[in-house]
């Protein structure tokens, strides 16, 4: 659905190449320019966790369907080619510390008057302005920060980061609808807009609805049983069961009185819900404890109670749904063999978009694209020896 229009991607870390790879599996062309050495996502991941002949699968999650070229962004002859790049691109993606871009000749004013069809599109912690300007921006840190940490967790424990990069993630879709808006608009008035997603705003937005509670008044409360939001009434959250874990939600008096066989949540009213929400939930940890999560899963299932099972990532990967979902990918890498990942999390006429190419290697297509910008062999030779591109 993007065939036909050119990224060029200047991003790291997460939330910048999966905000490019979404635009890169629509479609689109994605050229990911990189440092020599390469991106720092080539060389990090968690530890002993590289995968054969070294790649990493945190580089691998976030950057098929691109074409790899090395630049060195600070060299004096380097502007030559990327202005060639540049200029008539669709989109460009930075995720670079704000004021990065405008020390090295491309920032906002300087590529629309060369180009001001291009959407410029900057990634960033916390904006391109603003008391925290310079402060690192990662993901665990603006958890901290936004109010997300100390949202989850049950009462009395302290705050707890979410087990999973979530704002960078969310930081990166929120990036991507920016973008698609922009391109929409530019089909109306022929000319790009500057687009800016950032970690703390993403973060806030994931909070949406306990966010808005508090903006008016309403504080919320964390459940000193399950981990439970402070805004929903029992039972909301997760239970151990005699060999496992259960969530359970939003289940009437009259139903867990049938499920447990115990009237005594029936003496329980809408009314009484929340402020007893602790003491049904402790009743609730009694019976559950008593049978194990296989038991009780038969059981919720013919009682329609609303649950699910809590499940580990070799559960997830195989589930039932999931699988049917068609929710993994995987692509053949010369050095690590068969590597897994996740598909494009939307399907387009019951189709999800796949891979066309695998990750690229660093520098991969370098000569590709300069000989598209129209240089030939001798003055790429000439570059590549120059040390402008790798």
């Amino acid at each position: 659905m993007l065939s036909g229009i050119r990224v060029i991607s200047f991003t790291h870390f997460l939330q910048g190449p999966s905000a490019s790879q979404i635009l890169a599996d629509l479609g689109a062309d994605v050229i990911k320019v990189e440092p020599f050495g390469g991106a720092f996502e080539r060389g990090w991941t968690a530890p002993g966790r590289f995968l054969g002949g070294g790649e990493s699968p945190f580089f691998a999650l976030g950057n098929r369907n691109v074409r790899s070229i090395v630049v060195d962004l600070k060299h004096p002859d380097a502007a030559g080619p990327l202005r060639e790049l540049l200029k008539d691109a669709d989109v460009l993606i930075e995720s670079f510390r704000p004021g990065v871009m405008e020390k090295l000749g491309l920032g906002w004013d300087t590529l629309h008057e060369l180009n001001p069809r291009l959407v410029y599109t900057s990634l960033s912690g916390y904006g391109s302005d603003g008391p925290y300007r310079d402060r690192p921006g990662q993901d665990v840190l603006i958890q901290a920060l936004s109010g997300l940490a100390q949202a989850t967790g049950p009462a009395g424990v302290p705050p707890t980061p979410v087990g999973a990069c979530v704002v960078d993630q969310h930081g990166a879709v929120l990036g991507a609808v920016g973008i698609l808006a922009a391109l929409h608009g530019r089909e109306r008035t022929g000319v790009g807009v500057r687009v800016e997603s950032n970690l703390l705003s993403a973060a806030l937005d994931l909070q949406i609805e306990p966010l808005t509670y508090a903006l008016n008044g309403f504080e919320p409360q964390r459940s000193a049983t399950g981990i439970s939001s402070g805004f929903y009434k029992a039972p909301y959250g997760v239970f151990a069961t005699a060999d496992g874990y259960l969530c359970i939600s939003l289940t009437s008096p009259e139903t867990l009185a049938r499920v447990f066989g115990d009237d005594w949540f029936a003496g329980f009213g809408p009314d009484d819900e929340f402020g007893a929400r602790d003491l049904i939930n402790a009743r609730i940890v009694e019976h559950l404890a008593t049978r194990t999560t296989a038991e009780w899963s038969e059981v919720f299932t013919a009682e329609r109670v609303w649950f699910a099972p809590v499940q580990d990532y070799d559960e997830v990967i195989a589930d039932p749904q999931v699988l049917h979902n068609d929710s993994f990918d995987e692509y053949v890498h010369e050095q690590a063999g068969t590597v897994r990942v996740l598909k494009h999390a939307v399907t387009y006429d019951g189709r999800r978009p796949g891979i066309r190419t695998p990750p690229p290697a660093l520098g991969e297509q370098t000569r590709e694209v300069l000989a598209e910008l129209g240089y030939d062999s001798a003055a790429i030779d000439t570059m590549l020896a120059s040390g402008v591109m790798a």
